[in-house]
C-alpha cells in the first residue's frame, strides 16, 4: 500500500525536527474534500433517497459504491460548528464556534487554531478552497490566514443571506444601509487578502454552484500540470435554502429542493471527472459529506423537501437527524469499497489525514477526533470511535455511546411538529434521570428505555467527566450569543 511505503521515512524526518522536502510531498496522495450544505441522510439514492424521492443522484450513488459508504457518519448540529470541527479536529465549543455565525457577530476562527489547511501545508502540499467557508468575517479567520494558498468563489457566510436585499428593500431601507449588510463573493489576491468581487444576490445564487465546480476543475487541472500534491476543499452551497438552481436544473424534479439536489449531484460529477481526465483519480483521496442534517421543518415553504431518513430531528438540534449525515471516502486501491456502519465523526478527518500524509499535529491542545486511518485502510475491522458528545448553546446536550442516545434534558420543538422537533427547539430541565434511546431499534427516538437501562447513565457520567476534566487544563473560550456579542468591550 502506498501509505505503508511512505510513512516510515516521513515520521523519522519529523522526529529529527527536519523540514519535509518537496520530494516527500510528491509521494503523497492528493485530497479533494467536498462538503455539502444541509443535505439530509435520506436525500441521496445510496442512503434511501434519490430517485425514490424524484431526484436521482447517480454520481453520488456511484461514488458511494466505489469507496467506503459510511452509514454512521456523525457531525455537529449546524453549519459553523461542523466546519470548525472539520478544520480543527476538535469540538466546536473548544474554538468558541459552537453556534452558527450570523452577519456581524464576532465569533470567528482564531489564530491559534491549527487547521486542515495548515496541516497539509506543513508537509509540502498546495492548498485551496472554493465556495462556502462560514468560519468568521475577521481577518485571522480567512482561509488564506489559516493555511490555504488561495480562495475562489468565497462565501464567507451562508446562502440565506442572499435574501437580505429583497427583505431590506421590502422593509424600506435605503441603498446606503442595504449596501452595508448585503453579502458578497470574495476572492484572494497574491498576498492572501480577500477582496469582494460581486454581491451575492438571489440571481447569482442560481449560478454559484456552477462557478464553484468550474473553479474546482480549473484548480485540479493546474495542480495536475504542476505535478505537486494538493488539498482542495470544495464548500458546496446546495442544498441550503433558497434552493435556486441553474436554468438547466430548474424544474428538473417536482420541487425546488430536488432541483438543488440534482444540480449538486451533477456538479460533484464535474469535479470527479476532472480527476479522471487529469489521470490522477487513483492518486487522489475523495471525501464527500454533509455538514448537518436537512431542515425540512425550519426551511421556508418553497425550499422544503430535505429528508433525514429514519431519524428524528433536523438542523440545529441534538438529535440523530441533525448529526447523522451522508459520508463517503474513496481511494482506489487503498480503501476497499463497501458499506460500513462503524461510527466515524467529522472530527476524525484531521487526525486521520494527518496520519496518512505523515503530518505532526500540535500537542498543546486536546483533540476530539481520532485517527481512523487503520480502519479506512483495512488494517482493522472496527472504528476507533464509540462515542460523540453534542453541544447546544455551549453545553453538552446529548451523548451517542455505541447504539444509545442519552439526553440530560428534555428537548421540545418550536415548529408545532412533535415528530420533527426543530432547529429553534428548547431544552427543558427534567426531574430524575436522563432519557435514553436505542437508536438502532428506535431511530425515531420515540421510546425512552431509561427505566431498564439506567446502567447506561454510568457511561454518560464517565464520558462527560472525562470531557470536563479536559476543560480544567484547556478551558473553552466563551461562546458568542446574541445577548453577549463582544461589541463595546
Amino acid at each position: 500500500m502506498r501509505f505503508r511505503m511512505i510513512a516510515t521515512p516521513i515520521v523519522v524526518l519529523l522526529a529529527l525536527g527536519g523540514a519535509v522536502t518537496e520530494a516527500y510531498a510528491e509521494d503523497k496522495p492528493n485530497v479533494v474534500l467536498m462538503l455539502a450544505d444541509n443535505v439530509g441522510y435520506g436525500d441521496i439514492g445510496a442512503y434511501g433517497g434519490g430517485a425514490m424521492r424524484g431526484m436521482p443522484t447517480p454520481v453520488l450513488d456511484e461514488l458511494a459504491a466505489e469507496g467506503m459508504q459510511m452509514t454512521q457518519f456523525l457531525v455537529e448540529p449546524g453549519c459553523t460548528p461542523s466546519r470548525a470541527a472539520l478544520m480543527t479536529g476538535r469540538y466546536s465549543v473548544r474554538s468558541g464556534l459552537g453556534t452558527i455565525i450570523l452577519g456581524g457577530l464576532r465569533n470567528t476562527l482564531q489564530d491559534e487554531e491549527f487547521t486542515l489547511g495548515e496541516m497539509f501545508k506543513s508537509v509540502g502540499y498546495e492548498t485551496a478552497i472554493v465556495g462556502k467557508w462560514h468560519l468568521g468575517f475577521e481577518e485571522q479567520s480567512w482561509p488564506t490566514r489559516q493555511g490555504f494558498d488561495e480562495y475562489k468563489l468565497g462565501v464567507i457566510e451562508t446562502s440565506e443571506s442572499t435574501l437580505y436585499r429583497p427583505n431590506m428593500e421590502r422593509a424600506g431601507l435605503d441603498e446606503a444601509a442595504i449596501s452595508q449588510a448585503v453579502p458578497h463573493i470574495y476572492e484572494s489576491d497574491a498576498r492572501g487578502d480577500l477582496k469582494p468581487v460581486r454581491e451575492y444576490t438571489t440571481e447569482y445564487r442560481r449560478q454559484i454552484e456552477s462557478d464553484i465546480a468550474d473553479a474546482a476543475v480549473d484548480y485540479i487541472k493546474r495542480q495536475s500540470a504542476a505535478g505537486k500534491p494538493f488539498f482542495l476543499y470544495v464548500g458546496w452551497t446546495h442544498t441550503h435554502y433558497p434552493s435556486l438552481t441553474a436554468p438547466e436544473f430548474t424544474g428538473k424534479s417536482t420541487h425546488r429542493y430536488g432541483d438543488a439536489m440534482m444540480e449538486l449531484d451533477h456538479r460533484t460529477g464535474q469535479v470527479l471527472q476532472a480527476l479522471e481526465d487529469a489521470g490522477i483519480e487513483e492518486d487522489t483521496i475523495v471525501i464527500w459529506m454533509s455538514d448537518n442534517g436537512a431542515s425540512p421543518d425550519a426551511a421556508p415553504w418553497p425550499d422544503k423537501g430535505g429528508n433525514n431518513g429514519p431519524f428524528r430531528g433536523e438542523l440545529g438540534d441534538p438529535m440523530e437527524g441533525s448529526i447523522r449525515t451522508a459520508g463517503m471516502i474513496r481511494w482506489p486501491g487503498e480503501i476497499r469499497p463497501g458499506k460500513s456502519n462503524e461510527m466515524v465523526a467529522i472530527h476524525d478527518v484531521l487526525p486521520t489525514l494527518a496520519a496518512i500524509v505523515g503530518a505532526k499535529l500540535p500537542d498543546d491542545r486536546p483533540y476530539d477526533g481520532v485517527d481512523q486511518s487503520a480502519f479506512f485502510l483495512g488494517e482493522q475491522s472496527k472504528s476507533n470511535r464509540e462515542h460523540l458528545l453534542t453541544h447546544i448553546n455551549n453545553e453538552v446536550a446529548a451523548l451517542r455511546w455505541r447504539h444509545f442516545r442519552i439526553y440530560p434534558k428534555a428537548y421540545t420543538g418550536s415548529f408545532n411538529n412533535p415528530s420533527q422537533e426543530g432547529m429553534l427547539g428548547i431544552q427543558v430541565e427534567k426531574n430524575g434521570g436522563p432519557d435514553i434511546f436505542n437508536i438502532e431499534m428506535d431511530p425515531r427516538e420515540e421510546y425512552s428505555i431509561s427505566g431498564d437501562n439506567a446502567w447506561v447513565v454510568a457511561q454518560w457520567l464517565r464520558l462527560v467527566a472525562e470531557y470536563n476534566q479536559s476543560l480544567k487544563k484547556y478551558p473553552n473560550p466563551p461562546g458568542v450569543t446574541l445577548t453577549d456579542t463582544g461589541f463595546g468591550k
